[in-house]
């Protein structure tokens, strides 16, 4: 790949760094079909794991007082375990077309929230432990379970910082975990790693440029971009297995 198919890349992996921070599930959503365009599937996933420990430190860093250790825990602790068991799956089937399924599963979940905007989910340990084990599974094994995360905090109506600061640690627990199963097995290939630096100042000035966006961003209009940019990206995504 040439130098200019490299800062194409990079350019997008911005972009999906500050819509991820802005919409508050991350920027594997957006990030794992951009750097599909570029990169295998297996490759996919170990460089979207990679990114991801140092984005959600980012925003860690940047929204640390708003972490909720209790829908840490409860959502994290699932998501952690299962995202071990999906990243191991990832070594014995495919997954092109689990990712379909789960994209139009997600699409569907998303519209009623939209239709059921002020309806939210009943705040409780069972939807939580729910929320995380289904969002921890799909990260490992087709690289992005941020979607069912936003939408499970989205629907408690969570305001905007503990959304994202929560968010961003129960990803770290989530990334750490299988970026080590991924590049255990090769998917993070040695001639990539000059991208680590690259990926490091693009998760700081993303997250840095979304939190500022944030600020001028009220609750109610923060949690309709969380829906939103959701439908668009599964659709996207649904779209784009349907044409391989």
């Amino acid at each position: 790949m040439g130098i200019d198919k490299y800062a194409l890349f990079l350019s997008l992996a911005l972009l999906s760094e500050i819509i991820g921070t802005v919409s508050g599930f991350g920027s594997s959503i957006l990030f794992v079909p951009i750097a599909s365009l570029f990169f295998d599937f297996k490759t996919v996933l170990g460089i979207t794991a990679v990114f991801h420990v140092f984005s959600n430190l980012s925003k860690i860093v940047l929204f640390r007082k708003g972490i909720n250790k209790d829908i840490a825990l409860k959502l994290g602790i699932p998501a952690v375990i299962f995202v071990i068991i999906g990243a191991w799956l990832t070594t014995l089937i495919p997954t092109e077309k689990l990712s379909l399924f789960m994209n139009m599963a997600i699409v569907l979940l998303s519209i009623y929230l939209l239709i059921n905007f002020n309806k939210p989910i009943q705040q409780n340990n069972t939807n939580l432990y729910i929320g995380g084990t289904v969002s921890g599974f799909l990260a490992g094994l087709v690289g992005t379970g941020g979607a069912i995360r936003g939408i499970t905090l989205a629907a408690f109506q969570l305001p905007k910082e503990v959304f994202l600061a929560t968010s961003a640690l129960i990803d770290l627990g989530v990334d750490s975990s299988r970026a080590a199963i991924y590049v255990g097995n090769g998917y993070f290939r040695k001639e990539y790693l000059f991208l680590i630096p690259f990926l490091i100042g693009i998760s700081i000035l993303g997250s840095y440029t979304g939190k500022l966006i944030l600020v001028k961003t009220s609750e109610r209009i923060f949690r309709f971009i969380v829906l939103g940019v959701i439908i668009i990206t599964a659709l996207f995504q649904v779209i784009t297995v349907m044409n391989k």
